[in-house]
């Protein structure tokens, strides 16, 4: 199973590189670059849930069939993990504003990845990982307390950087508002930035290989859709962004 498992890491990396590179080129059907070129769409809080729900079911179902149901380091993985999924999959949507659309193909590709990574995480937590890996001193080890920081940090930004956006939709408007609160002011895609620091957060308290290459996949999933995002504010807000430090993803860096 080791050697399958690392398979399936290396394939997953590999393909990250070659996702990372390809969205500098094409725009994923969903939000402000939604495009009737990906084919039949659907409304976006359907899209969203549909999408992201199957990772959480999923991370059940690794769990339940498990011989590790009661371990509790793993449980503790599972429920932060389940924490953002849950927000995602079943709180998120129903909060989004406006009218946008999601193609089914860039939802059909986020479920395959998310079941994927669904494997990926829990096959590692729950089947790859030695018995005696995860003891119960993991929960007070330096990756561990480190780790937890970051993701829920994250978490955070993520989720307030959301609650900022929404709040420029007021009344159903679809107009893409330049937000300018909160870690906006250091990046033009902070809600971005809070999710990459989530999952770097989560790679590092599992301190796994399967946390890295998520993390990796993250990156090269969002980086290339915030520099189009910042290019987009670049142009149509130059005043404000002229002068100023913002960057893409990354405060001061990217």
């Amino acid at each position: 199973m080791q050697y399958s498992f690392n398979i399936l890491l290396l394939i997953m990396t590999v393909l990250a590189v070659i996702v990372f590179i390809a969205l500098h080129f094409v725009d994923a059907g969903y939000g402000r670059f939604y495009n009737k070129k990906w084919g039949p769409s659907i409304n976006n809080k359907l899209g969203w849930i549909v999408m992201e729900a199957p990772v959480f079911v999923m991370m059940l179902v690794l769990w339940l069939v498990s011989n590790r149901v009661a371990d509790i380091p793993r449980l503790v993985f599972l429920l932060f993990f389940q924490i953002h999924y849950f927000q995602r999959s079943f709180i998120f949507p129903f909060r989004l504003r406006g009218k946008s659309s999601m193609a089914i193909s860039v939802v059909a590709i986020g479920v395959v990845f998310n079941l994927l990574n669904a494997v990926m995480q829990g096959g590692w937590i729950f089947y790859v990982s030695s018995s005696d890996y995860y003891t119960l001193s993991w929960l007070w080890s330096p990756q561990f307390v480190i780790g937890t920081l970051v993701f829920f940090m994250g978490m955070i930004i993520n989720q307030q950087s959301d609650n900022i956006i929404r709040n420029l939709r007021k009344n159903g408007n679809e107009t893409y508002h330049l937000p300018q609160k909160g870690m906006f002011k250091y990046v033009t895609s902070a809600n971005y930035f809070g999710e990459l620091v989530e999952w770097i957060g989560f790679a590092v308290l599992t301190w796994s290989w399967a946390g890295a290459v998520f993390a990796v996949w993250t990156f090269a999933n969002l980086a290339p859709r915030a520099a189009k995002i910042h290019k987009q504010y670049k142009r149509d807000y130059p005043d404000q962004i002229k002068n100023s430090t913002l960057k893409c993803i990354i405060p001061f860096i990217y």
